[in-house]
């Protein structure tokens, strides 16, 4: 894990990179790779490579082979685990502990992408009601759509690819990858996988370009008819903007995850939850807890309870086996995050703990008691290890308040009293709300969806999996 290495692209024809990237440590800067960097023509292969193949319909593979390539997939993550695990943590900056899980929901990923090829199918659609349809029987049968382009983020480096490359390749799409430049080597190593598992390197190729106007070319191509994007709302807008006509897409963003939290909740079962969702990955999470609207009688006792359970989160390596909290993906994070808590403490919010780097690429966790509405803490994406807690006297007016962002994710409500549960819930605006549980619950066959400028469309395996494909129709007149 200390020896830089190059990787090379993994496309199916020979391509010539432009130039090399380096991929280094985000905790000390150490060197751990280089990589090709690939420019227009690259991408032109690509794409020009994965349209042909999808074109040869006699050379598809069979749902039989797409399972056998993906459970042999998972014998060999499975049987790579812990060098995939140190490899995420390695490069993305999650704690071991952390990235062991990721790398155990990326092997159930693929495994639910074979559940549900098993069990997918089309359905026979009514006949005979009129004199029209007399005679005539009609079912539809599930096809793969066609190219399928993903472009992915740094934070979860495998199982984000997981996510958006298993369910291609288990509907039978061809799905060329583009990963965060800063964490590029998991999602090589999966392609490497399913290469190794038997499937053809024309089905699965990966690439990191030379810049964003090169990977915008990804996207824009009239060729691709499915495009996956995690990463920033600002990025992932504008390139849906780019998308050539008929392209169907799927945009999951980030957001500021709102609790509601009612005097009555059990505050000793909801607070490490709570730390654990705020402070998980330094809080680069797109559902982290960011913002909690807490009942005035219990606000400050929640806050410091919060502020203890960070204080006593250990903060730095990733690669040790104690660390709770990692570094920032870049230094520049750690100057913004610090920015704006100072901004907020200048703009009235009471520091309860934390509000200090720790390095160069760690962030303190961070408590603020009431930050103004206005504050940046209050109205963004932190994407750090910051909590903040609202003492409100009318948790209507905190609905209000939560619901007032651009952003609308998944949601939690900590409460012992089902009416008041559920008639929050029923007022978030959120695609989840999560009842005495964090913001950042998430299993992966459940729907997982950004609304507003969250997102757009629905992630988790089956939802991607139905995305990927067509339902078509055939009429038979006897």
């Amino acid at each position: 894990m200390t020896e830089a290495r190059h990787c090379s692209h993994l496309l199916a024809t020979r391509q010539a990179a432009e130039t090399q990237l380096p991929v280094n440590a985000p905790y000390d800067g150490q060197s751990i790779a280089s990589i090709d960097a690939m420019g227009a023509d690259a991408v032109e292969a690509a794409l020009q490579t994965a349209y042909d193949t999808f074109q040869k319909r006699d050379h598809w593979l069979t749902a039989a082979e797409r399972i056998a390539i993906l459970q042999r997939s998972v014998t060999l993550m499975q049987e790579q685990a812990e060098s995939l695990a140190l490899e995420a943590a390695h490069e993305g900056g999650k704690p071991l502990l952390d990235s062991r899980v990721e790398v155990a929901r990326a092997i159930d990923s693929i495994n639910i992408c074979i559940e549900t090829l098993r069990s997918d199918s089309g359905r026979e659609i009514p006949m005979g009601l009129n004199a029209a349809s007399t005679q005539h029987t009609a079912y539809t049968r599930k096809e793969p759509i066609g190219v399928v382009v993903a472009i992915s983020a740094f934070n979860h480096p495998l199982n984000l690819i997981a996510h958006q490359v298993g369910p291609a390749v288990a509907c039978g799409c061809p799905v060329i990858v583009k990963p965060a430049a800063d964490t590029p080597l998991s999602c090589f190593r999966f392609i490497q996988i399913l290469h190794q598992a038997g499937l053809p390197r024309a089905w699965a190729q990966a690439l990191v370009t030379t810049d964003n106007q090169v990977a915008s070319r990804l996207a824009s191509d009239e060729r691709v008819a499915f495009f996956s994007f995690i990463g920033s709302a600002r990025v992932g807008w504008w390139l849906r903007s780019q998308l050539a006509a008929g392209t169907r897409c799927a945009l999951e963003h980030g957001g500021a995850a709102p609790v509601l939290f009612y005097a009555d909740a059990d505050m000793d079962k909801a607070v490490p939850l709570l730390a654990k969702g705020g402070f998980y990955h330094a809080g680069q999470v797109c559902v982290s807890v960011q913002r909690v609207f807490a009942q005035q009688p219990i606000a400050q006792a929640l806050a410091e309870k919060l502020a203890q359970a960070g204080a006593a989160m250990l903060i730095g390596d990733p690669l040790k086996e104690n660390t709770e909290i990692g570094p920032l993906i870049r230094p520049a994070e750690v100057d913004r995050i610090e920015a704006w808590v100072h901004e907020a403490i200048e703009e009235g919010a009471q520091l309860i703990t934390g509000g200090k780097r720790i390095s160069d690429s760690c962030y303190a966790a961070t408590v603020l008691l009431n930050p103004s509405a206005s504050s940046k803490v209050s109205t963004d994406e932190i994407f750090g290890p910051v909590i903040c807690v609202y003492s409100c006297d009318d948790m209507d007016a905190a609905i209000q308040q939560a619901n007032a962002l651009p952003w609308a994710f998944q949601a939690s409500v900590f409460t012992k009293q089902l009416d008041q549960a559920m008639r929050s819930s029923e007022r978030l605006a959120a695609s989840a709300v999560m009842i005495n549980e964090m913001t950042a619950f998430r299993v992966d066959w459940m729907p997982f969806a950004g609304l507003r400028q969250s997102g757009l469309g629905t992630g988790g395996i089956p939802y991607s999996m139905q995305d990927m494909q067509i339902e078509k129709m055939t009429v038979i007149r006897r």
